[in-house]
């Protein structure tokens, strides 16, 4: 056997090699992380003053996030953290800045999962008179603005979509209209599309769309 065939062979055995670790790591499962929903109760004591003891916060200013995806409040809470390098968190609140600041990768996944898993008390609609426009809103959305329906993504019902849009139905109309203004004015800068969305809206639009949100099932 000559040289040129044994260093064909080699690479050709090195290859084989290569392409075999390569479908074993494929084939091991990766090890999800399994959150301990004990300790997210325990750390979700630290926000019943405004959340309440199971995520349903009393007061309208505040969201109520029992019941919504975990996925979506892990990134907002990661998303309340400033950057690496000081940078400002994507979603300005000073509140939740100091408490989001100490709670650590497993932290935010354990209470995030505790959350999930409470069930939210329902709000309603309460303005009779921006009904209509606050479920054409929602439905159609606004064509002439070229604004999509909410429930595109959101869903019909505001179930949303889990790790990718948050649910909406029930949410006080308070504090859903405060998140739509937070993200014209660029205080909330998490969500583009949702930016781009809110900066065609009115007010009188905003708060219609978040009464109806409000009244979802």
């Amino acid at each position: 056997m000559n040289k040129l065939t044994t260093l064909k062979l080699s690479s050709l055995f090195a290859a084989l090699m290569f392409s075999m670790s390569v479908a074993q790591a494929a084939a091991d499962p990766v090890e999800a992380f399994k959150p301990d929903l004990a300790k997210g109760k325990e750390i979700m004591q630290q926000c019943v003053a405004c959340h309440g003891a199971d995520g349903n916060a009393s007061a309208p200013i505040y969201p109520k996030i029992a019941g919504q995806h975990a996925e979506y409040l892990y990134k907002q809470l990661s998303n309340f953290k400033a950057g690496k390098d000081g940078e400002k968190p994507l979603r300005d609140n000073a509140i939740m800045a100091g408490f989001a600041a100490g709670l650590s990768e497993e932290d935010m996944k354990n209470v995030s999962a505790y959350l999930a898993a409470q069930k939210q008390t329902l709000s309603s609609a309460k303005n009779k008179d921006t009904l209509e426009l606050g479920e054409k809103i929602y439905r159609g959305g606004i064509a002439d603005k070229k604004i999509p329906a909410c429930a595109g993504c959101h869903s019909p019902n505001g179930a949303g979509i889990p790790a990718q849009y948050p649910r909406l139905g029930g949410q006080h109309a308070q504090y859903t209209e405060s998140q739509l203004v937070a993200f014209r004015d660029g205080v909330r800068n998490n969500s583009e599309q949702m930016s781009v969305i809110s900066a065609k809206m009115s007010d009188k639009e905003m708060k219609a769309v978040s009464d109806y949100i409000a009244g979802l099932r």
